[in-house]
């Protein structure tokens, strides 16, 4: 699956305070002509959420003020149908089981590479579209 070709018929969001792995993130996506938003903090994530939907939202778990399940608990209602991915150094059982309850369906643990990045999208998305034959929600 040449993982580009779904990635650019997306609309994606992504949040994390750490400049350097926004920056990093922003360059990668736009280099391969992806409609890409990136913002520092979860608040800034959901006043953007009011005006455009997402197709794939990657949230970082820690950032200033709101962490990212909150974030994403905050958001859930009104874009359920977005795939959500967290970015964590924090993988731990009460997370993961959080975010389990949140139907994030995805992880990307740090420190990541462009390739592990691009497996972890690859997957969730051929996930996403093995459950929309199936008919599963969720």
């Amino acid at each position: 699956m040449d993982i580009f070709s779904k990635l650019r018929n997306m609309k994606i969001l992504i949040i994390d305070d750490d400049e350097w792995i926004r920056d990093s993130l922003r360059i990668f996506f736009e280099a391969e002509g992806c409609h890409v938003v990136v913002l520092e903090t979860a608040e800034e994530g959901l006043a953007e959420l009011k005006y455009q939907a997402y197709d794939l939202i990657i949230v970082d778990y820690q950032l200033p003020g709101m962490n990212g399940l909150e974030f994403l608990k905050r958001s859930n209602d009104e874009h359920s149908d977005a795939m959500k991915v967290m970015i964590t150094a924090y993988r731990t059982n009460g997370v993961v089981s959080e975010a389990r309850k949140l139907k994030i369906q995805g992880f990307i643990e740090k420190p990541f590479t462009s390739e592990s990045l691009m497996a972890s999208l690859a997957h969730l998305i051929e996930m996403g579209e093995l459950r929309k034959k199936r008919g599963i929600h969720g």
